[in-house]
């Protein structure tokens, strides 16, 4: 299994649009996403369900564990950096 390790710097965290954002990226690749809380201590949750990702409640400046099983794991875990990395693509 695939990881990376990411902090979100969104100032809505993995809430609203950018979790939109999220869900609709990992949806798009032949590969099971995982997500855990590394700040709280939650997870791991489906990185596809919405509600399971809100629950872990990632704010900004939360450290978050991403990992990917399957046949495109590595292009869904280099998509999935770079929209955190981009800020959900919303330059906040």
């Amino acid at each position: 299994m695939a990881e990376v390790i990411l902090t979100v710097q969104h100032e809505a965290g993995l809430h609203a649009r950018p979790l939109a954002q999220f869900v609709k990226t990992a949806k798009q690749f032949d590969a099971k996403i995982q997500v855990t809380s590394l700040t709280r201590g939650k997870g791991p949750v489906n990185g596809a369900s919405p509600l399971h990702l809100l629950l872990l409640a990632v704010l900004r400046g939360h450290e978050i564990k991403i990992e990917a099983e399957g046949p495109q794991a590595e292009e869904a875990l280099t998509a999935l950096q770079a929209l955190v990395e981009s800020d959900f693509a919303e330059g906040h």
